[in-house]
Parts: C-alpha cells; structure tokens; sequence
C-alpha cells in the first residue's frame, strides 16, 4: 500500500512514528473524449487568452486573487519553504472527545496509520488508550501543502485517521433557499411514515450496498467489447501504418544490402580458390 505521508504523531509525551496510507479509492469509470469524426481522444492545452498562445508549464505562477482581475503573485520559493515550516512540525493531538459529538458533515478522507519502525509499543499504547476510554483524538497535519483538522480513532485492529473540515468551511444551513419551516403535520400521514421506517430500518451492513451505475456501466462496456462494436481513432491506425512502412523500409533496405554484398562474397570465394 503506498505511503503518502510520514511523520509523527504525539499525544502528551508519548510520540509514535508513522505512516499514512490512503484508506479509500475512486472507482468511477473514466470515460475518455473523442472527436465523434475520428475518435481521436480530445487534448486539451493551457493557453493565454491574452497573448493568444500555449503556455507551458515553467512559464505559469501561482496568484490569489484578491479582487476582480487583480492578484497578488506567489513565488515558488515562498510556498516551498511555507510548506517545509509547517510539514516539520509532528501530529500533535490536542484534544479527546467522543466521536459521535462531532456531526458527519465535518469527515472529508480517511486513512490508514501504520507505526513506522520503533513504533510498535506507542502505536499499541494509544490504540488500547482509545479502545478503554471510548475516545477519539483531535489533531491538526499538513497534507499537500493544507492544515487539516483531523480525528485519530481505532478502526477494526489499527488506528485510522480522518480529515474533517474547518467549521468555518462548512456552510450554514439557513443560507440554503427554499427549506420550509415548520409544518403542520397529518397525524395519518406521520403514523404511516413511521411504520414504513420501521419497517425499512435494519442493521447496518456496507455489503448490501452497491454502486449498481458503475456495474451497468462496465456490462455495457463489455458487451459492446464482446459484440465487437469498438472504434479505433484515425491517429492510431496512422501511427501503426508509419511503423509498418518504417518496417518495410528496413527490410527492403537489409534485402538490398545483401544483394550488394552477395556477389562480393563469391568473387572472395573464387579468388581464394583460384589461388
């Protein structure tokens, strides 16, 4: 499992190295763009709209923007070292509280910690700390370049870290339009409601659960593979036709030379024979 950050994380005194191991994935099926003429895959390019040309990658700098077209510009050299003064820093878990204080609204991306070496024991020791007082931890880690706010909590036999959001990141249920206010509600109309909710509600199982979109999605993919219904963009067929002209030409060139050398070769024969 790949590493995407290591450090360490402290609680009091104690300090555990560790690393962080990215708990979730992305399966979303990636769907490429043609152009519906040729089925060449679509590129797409950074241009100026101002000098009306293609800008690579070293000529671009990083910028706030803190008014209408007008931008403070960042130099690479200060976001590095902003970077570098803020990753040096360790874990520190400041507070401890009970998990289901804090709403789901606030949990962003999960992931796995795993004690780097000479972490075993203090890595146990916080796991067993939180199993016994029913707790969780709150830390603060910068990962690319972002402070996180973040929660450390056991998680089957290990400990899981979860990025959540700043409060001032989340937004306010009252600036959202068109929530109604309190109804006066049929007391049939909520009796029924209930009882289909009973009647729904079970235990919590992930396994039952499914992304039934992305499964249609790849049957569909795969019987048009099956069925033979796949097209080949017109930029390939010319790359495979340069290597086969390439390839002819070559060997045309090898029959060629042979051809040059073959009588050569007998005069060389004759010669020594006659001598």
């Amino acid at each position: 499992m790949h590493t995407v950050w290591k450090g360490s994380i402290s609680f009091g005194l104690v300090t555990i190295p560790i690393k962080l191991h990215t708990a979730t994935e992305n399966k979303d099926i990636k769907l490429r763009q043609l152009h519906k003429k040729c089925h060449t895959p679509i590129n797409y390019k950074k241009v100026c709209p101002d000098c009306d040309e293609e800008v690579k990658n070293e000529d671009i700098v990083k910028a706030y923007e803190y008014a209408k077209n007008k931008f403070v510009v960042l130099d690479a050299e200060d976001l590095e070292q902003l970077k570098k003064e803020q990753e040096d820093k360790a874990v520190e878990i400041i507070d401890f509280v009970k998990l289901e204080e804090i709403d789901p609204i606030y949990f962003e991306k999960s992931y796995f910690l795993a004690p780097d070496s000479g972490g075993n024991k203090a890595y146990g020791l916080l796991r067993e700390g939180l199993v016994q007082s029913g707790k969780i931890g709150v830390a603060k880690i910068i990962i690319r370049s972002k402070e996180q706010l973040a929660i450390v909590r056991v998680y089957e036999n290990g400990l899981m870290m979860e990025t959540i959001h700043f409060p001032d990141e989340v937004r306010k249920m009252e600036d959202v339009p068109n929530v109604p206010q309190e109804q006066k509600i049929v007391k049939k109309e909520l009796d029924a409601a209930l009882m289909l909710i009973d009647q729904l509600t079970v235990s919590f199982d992930p396994d039952n659960y499914q992304d039934e979109y992305r499964h249609a999605l790849m049957n569909l993919i795969e019987k048009k593979k099956a069925g033979e219904e796949v097209v080949t963009s017109t930029e390939k067929a010319k790359e495979a036709s340069n290597v086969t002209d390439i390839m002819s030409a070559l060997q045309a060139s090898i029959d060629k030379t042979k051809k040059k050398k073959a009588p050569a070769k007998k005069k060389t024969a004759k010669t020594k024979k006659n001598a």
